[in-house]
């Protein structure tokens, strides 16, 4: 009886133990319930994941992308030219004399038109808290000539941000990504987006036109090409006249609205720079006024040196857009959307060409539109990959891609 009642219990805790493994096998076994629930979550998290990584990309990746390029080039090549003299030194004067004008350099050395200090104040306010940070740790004053040309590089790419987030919403995310893809490519617009020009500052304000005329907010966009008009390129006229000519054409502002819309932004643009700059030369004056009647009237940049009628459309912008140049017109026989947006710009180019000095900053402005056409042929060549002509002419893109990376600018 003993041996049976110990074979009975030996039997009992047996029973348990393989009715316990029996339970974890069927907890474990991928027909389980519990295992398809804990499967799904699991899936679900990786999908959130993969997700939420996609949208960091979106948001925050293009422009650590783009930024990284440029902060290169910030590093490579940290010393700047005679054209950018100007801003440097008034940068360097607001950041270290401060209040002290008699100190300024620019009485000194005034240079062949006087130029505003409202794009030095800028990024002057914004770089101030790095640079004063820096002078308390004795680091020498070079640095700070870094410090300001990074800032400038995040004010451009942040008004680029801004276009390419209205690229996403009216051709959607993969025209964005060609964007971008074509823009990282080349060298120009990413190198002159930290020098600190007055082509450079009307860059960023064409920019956000670009952007307010994608969302269809056209008096802002009108109001930023006065802006930058008057206040540091007067030649963006070239780009004011037909784009505001195409909007009154499509009927997309009315005459009257926009006259006085852009006459009271003129005053007080010209209010503005005539405060400011009157203060900062110590006489009455209206900086890119004299600009005009210099560079226009008089014709006196010719002495500069002067180039061929089509010298923007053989040089500057092959080497500039160079993958993008051929695209850009595949992209507007493509998508008829795209001869929209194209024609004011290309009318800006055309209108610039009469003037015979020329270079490729004073028409850097087109780029991102011409990059735009390009990023949709791209997209399309892309998507149709597939088929036989389609994808030789995508095989043709990608050699394109690959082949601007070793082209000397």
């Amino acid at each position: 009886m003993q041996r049976w009642n110990a074979k009975c219990v030996y039997g009992s805790e047996y029973k348990s133990k393989r009715s316990t493994t029996l339970l974890i096998i069927r907890t474990l076994l991928p027909n389980s319930a519990a295992f398809r629930k804990k499967s799904k979550l699991s899936c679900n998290r990786r999908l959130t994941m993969a997700g939420n990584s996609a949208s960091f990309f979106t948001l925050y990746g293009y422009d650590m992308l783009l930024g990284l390029i440029a902060a290169f080039y910030v590093l490579a090549v940290p010393y700047t030219k005679v054209e950018e003299s100007f801003n440097v030194q008034a940068m360097h004067d607001v950041l270290i004399h401060r209040y002290h004008l008699e100190k300024y350099d620019h009485f000194e050395f005034p240079g062949v038109v006087p130029r505003t200090f409202i794009g030095a104040f800028f990024v002057s306010i914004l770089a101030s808290p790095i640079v004063a940070a820096m002078s308390l740790v004795h680091l020498p004053k070079i640095y700070s000539l870094y410090v300001v040309r990074l800032v400038l590089g995040c004010i451009t790419l942040f008004t680029l941000r801004f276009f390419r987030k209205q690229i996403r919403k009216r051709f959607g995310r993969q025209v964005e990504a060609f964007f971008v893809i074509l823009t990282a490519s080349q060298f120009h617009m990413l190198f002159y987006c930290t020098r600190p020009l007055p082509n450079v500052f009307a860059f960023c304000l064409v920019n956000l036109t670009y952007g307010f005329w994608f969302n269809e907010n056209f008096h802002a966009a009108l109001r930023c090409l006065i802006f930058s008009t008057i206040i540091f390129r007067c030649d963006i006229l070239l780009l004011l006249a037909p784009f505001g000519l195409q909007l009154l054409l499509t009927n997309s502002i009315s005459l009257w609205k926009a006259m006085i819309s852009c006459l009271r932004t003129a005053l007080c643009c010209i209010g503005l720079t005539i405060m400011v700059d009157s203060v900062m030369w110590r006489r009455l004056l209206w900086p890119e006024f004299e600009v005009f009647w210099f560079n226009s009237v008089l014709n006196r940049s010719s002495e500069w040196g002067t180039h061929s009628f089509h010298w923007y459309f053989t040089s500057a912008l092959p080497r500039s857009l160079l993958a993008s140049y051929p695209l850009f017109i595949l992209g507007a026989l493509l998508d008829r959307r795209i001869i929209f947006y194209i024609l004011p710009v290309l009318s800006f180019v055309l209108l610039y060409s009469k003037l015979p000095h020329k270079e490729l900053r004073f028409i850097i402005s087109s780029i991102p539109i011409f990059n735009l056409s390009a990023a949709v042929a791209a997209s399309r060549l892309y998507n149709n990959r597939r088929k036989s002509v389609w994808n030789i002419l995508y095989i043709g893109m990608l050699g394109l891609i690959l082949g601007s990376q070793h082209v000397e600018p």
